[in-house]
């Protein structure tokens, strides 16, 4: 079966009505299904966990609203300038009026060069971009470029649709007799998948050809081989890095420890899991600890000097130290209240008393006026003035 379409792609939707899932984007009135309706042409992110159907939504998007549209599929894991520099061309030379499509997967993954190179041709319409992202796109996408870009949110499937996804990758699996599993399978693995449907589908097709069947056994031993459960390049890693994450923020060293040994047994990048534990020094742990922060990037520091094996010891150290400290999100939710802020009002003018009257002419006319060291009242715009973010 090795030469044959993979699973997942045997069994993608092909039309909307197809698509299980995001009703919040896809039902009816909801903004995906009136842009495909009302056949909308614009740029976008879909931004999600793995396995929620990033690729698929930009598949039948692409489809539905331009159907002679010149579609791209590139991977910025592995693409670059050249890549889309060789699709630019190619847009550039259409002369009949064909639009220009170029779905680009793991966009996280492009520098910030990369996204500069990108962004004239998004802006003046050459192609229409459809980026999707397991990653925050405010922090991991160039300002300019999120700004011409309309975001979609992507939540992870709940059970009921998990259920609909396994029935569906059961039909298509390539027997000759229709292919049935048990009450428990179902449930083992849709507890094991966690909302992600490729990792349902590939633990199904992958059980299925070593074992001939579809059983809780045959996919808890599919699950032991390495091969199959983790790939440093694949959604496995994200889905690993995730659990990880979410094991300390409920405070959960074991859990945390154990995911943590999965990724250094299959000899993740030290560096990316001590990146993470940076970000979650802040992120969640925030000022509920200021020692942190400290511990994070000491392990980071250990880790780029001493490497494996012995620097697991380190990620240990500073995971059980994470996720055993007290959580306070303050700081964190107060910078994103604060972005939606500057995303809603754009430069709102900074209070006079607080500019700096560097000149005569600026003094003048009242910058630095009414300053008083400890004020705090008067500081934010005006528009702003009495919003609290912290």
């Amino acid at each position: 079966m090795n030469n044959k379409e993979p699973l997942a792609s045997k069994i993608r939707p092909k039309k909307l009505k197809e698509f299980i899932g995001q009703s919040h984007l896809v039902g009816e009135e909801k903004p995906l299904k009136v842009a495909l309706d009302g056949g909308h042409v614009f740029s976008m992110i879909f931004w999600g966990p793995p396995g929620v159907g990033k690729t698929t939504l930009a598949r039948i998007y692409a489809n539905t609203v331009t159907v002679d549209a010149d579609f791209h599929h590139l991977s910025a894991v592995s693409a670059g300038k050249a890549d889309v520099r060789e699709i630019i061309k190619l847009s550039q030379e259409s002369r009949d009026g064909q639009k220009t499509i170029l779905f680009l997967d793991e966009m996280h993954r492009f520098n910030k060069a990369q996204q500069d190179f990108l962004l004239p041709y998004v802006e003046d319409g050459t192609i229409v971009l459809i980026g999707a992202t397991t990653e925050n796109p405010s922090f991991e996408v160039i300002p300019p470029l999120l700004s011409r870009c309309r975001v979609f949110v992507l939540e992870e499937f709940n059970d009921k649709e998990m259920k609909k996804i396994i029935t569906r990758a059961l039909r298509g699996l390539d027997s000759k007799e229709r292919v049935t599993t048990d009450k428990e399978a179902k449930e083992w693995l849709i507890r094991m998948a966690n909302g992600d449907a490729r990792q349902a589908i590939t633990m199904i097709e992958n059980a299925y050809n070593l074992y001939g069947e579809i059983t809780q056994d045959s996919l808890k031993a599919t699950l032991q081989s390495k091969h199959l459960r983790y790939d440093k390049k694949g959604e496995e890693h994200y889905n690993t890095i995730s659990a990880y994450i979410k094991c300390m923020r409920a405070g959960n060293a074991d859990a945390a420890i154990y995911y943590l040994a999965r990724m250094t047994d299959s000899g993740e990048d030290p560096l990316f899991i001590a990146r993470r534990m940076v970000i979650f020094a802040s992120e969640d742990v925030g000022l509920a600890s200021t020692a942190a922060l400290l511990v994070a990037n000491e392990v980071f520091e250990a880790c780029s000097r001493i490497g494996y094996p012995e620097c697991a010891i380190n990620l240990a150290h500073g995971t059980a130290f994470l996720a055993n400290s007290k959580k306070d999100r303050r700081a964190y939710n107060a910078l994103q209240k604060a972005l939606r802020d500057v995303e809603a009002y754009g430069n709102l003018p900074i209070p006079m008393k607080i500019r700096n009257p560097v000149t005569k002419l600026n003094k003048k006319i009242g910058y630095g006026a009414g300053y008083e060291k400890y004020d705090k009242d008067g500081l934010l715009p005006e528009r702003l003035k009495k919003r609290k973010y912290l």
